[in-house]
C-alpha cells in the first residue's frame, strides 16, 4: 500500500516501523462480530466509539484568518521533547493548511463547552462566537480547561486522515472538568455527587440530627470503596479526601459523603481519607430509610433532586 506523495515518510529505528508499507500483509476485509450482513465500515466506527476521549478545538491563524475544527483524536507523543499528534481528516480545510513549521492550537474543552464543539465540527449551534486569545501568533478557545500551541515538525499519511506530528511550545491548564465524548455523543466525568446535601434546609436538618458522632485519626479511612453503603456522613471539622479512579477531589466541613452509595446499599465507588483529624457524623442508612419514610416532603424532594442530576447527565 502505497502513501499519497505529499505524504515522506522518514525511516524509523530499526525494528520501529520498518518497510509497512511493502511488506507487512494487510487484510482486505475487515471482520465484524456483528456478521457478514453487518456492515464492517459502520461497526468499526461504533467500536472506536466506545472509547471515550476529551474534546479539543485545533486552531491555526493563517494570512490574519482564525480557522478552527473540533478533533478527539488527540494524544501525548512524548516528554522529553514535547511532542503531540492530531488526526485530520483529509477533507477538512485544516488538512490544506498544516505542513511543517506551521503553529497550531489545540483547546481542551470544558464540560460546558458542548455548543463550542457542535459549531467547529460544523453543526451550526445558536450560542455566541467563540472568544480567542492569541499565545503566540496561535489562537487559542478562551474558556477551555488546557491550551497547547505547537509547530508541526513532521506529517504522516493515516489512510482517509493526515497525522501531523507537533513539538509543544507553550501549555496552559486551569481548574474544571472536561466534555467527555463517548459513543458518539457529550458525557461527563461524574464528581463529588450532591444528593441529600441539595434538600432545602428544614428537610436536610432532621437526617442530620440522627447522625452519630464518630472521629478519625490522620490516613483513617472513613470509607473504603467496595464496601456496603450502610451510611453517609457529614464532615463537622477537619478535613478529607474522596480517592475515585486516580483523581483527588478534597472534602470541606460541612459537607456529605457517601451520598450515592447509602441508596441502593453499596457497594462504594470512592474512599474516602482523613487528612489530619477529622470530626463527622454519620447517618446510618436503616435510620436513614426510617426518617424518609416518616416524612413524605424529604422523600419527594430527594426524588427532584435525582431527577435533576439524570437529566444533568443525559
Amino acid at each position: 500500500m502505497e502513501p499519497p506523495s505529499e505524504f515522506a515518510v522518514p525511516s524509523a529505528p530499526e525494528g520501529i516501523g520498518e518497510s509497512i508499507w511493502d511488506e507487512v500483509p494487510l487484510p482486505e476485509l475487515l471482520e465484524a462480530a456483528a456478521g457478514a450482513d453487518s456492515d464492517a465500515a459502520v461497526e468499526f466506527r461504533r467500536t472506536l466509539g466506545m472509547f471515550a476521549t476529551g474534546v479539543t478545538v485545533i486552531t491555526a491563524l493563517v494570512d490574519e484568518q482564525i480557522h478552527g475544527m473540533t478533533a478527539n483524536a488527540f494524544m501525548s507523543v512524548s516528554l522529553q521533547p514535547p511532542l503531540i499528534v492530531i488526526s485530520v481528516d483529509r477533507r477538512a480545510r485544516m488538512n490544506a493548511l498544516l505542513r511543517e513549521g506551521v503553529l497550531f492550537g489545540v483547546s481542551v474543552l470544558e464540560e460546558r463547552q458542548s455548543v463550542l464543539s457542535d459549531r467547529f465540527a460544523g453543526r451550526g449551534g445558536d450560542g455566541p462566537e467563540p472568544d480567542f486569545e492569541l499565545v503566540h501568533d496561535t489562537p487559542l478557545v478562551e474558556g477551555a480547561l488546557a491550551h497547547l500551541v505547537a509547530r508541526v515538525v513532521r506529517s504522516y499519511w493515516g489512510g482517509d486522515h493526515s497525522l501531523f506530528l507537533g513539538r509543544v511550545e507553550y501549555v496552559r491548564y486551569g481548574e474544571g472538568t472536561p466534555l467527555l465524548f463517548h459513543g458518539g455523543g457529550y458525557g461527563r466525568v461524574a464528581g463529588n455527587p450532591r444528593v441529600f446535601s441539595s434538600l432545602p434546609p428544614e428537610l436536610l436538618q432532621p437526617i442530620l440530627d440522627a447522625g452519630v458522632e464518630r472521629v478519625y485519626e490522620d490516613g483513617e479511612a472513613i470509607m473504603r470503596a467496595g464496601e456496603p453503603g450502610d451510611a453517609m456522613a457529614l464532615v463537622v471539622e477537619g478535613t478529607a479526601t474522596i480517592e475515585r479512579g486516580g483523581r483527588k477531589v478534597p472534602v470541606e466541613p460541612g459537607e456529605l459523603v457517601g451520598e450515592i452509595a447509602v441508596l441502593d446499599g453499596g457497594p462504594r465507588n470512592a474512599t474516602v481519607i482523613a487528612d489530619g483529624r477529622a470530626r463527622v457524623l454519620e447517618i446510618g442508612r436503616d435510620e436513614l430509610l426510617r426518617l424518609l419514610e416518616a416524612d413524605p416532603k424529604a422523600a419527594t424532594a430527594l426524588i427532584a433532586v435525582l431527577a435533576s442530576r439524570f437529566r444533568e447527565s443525559s
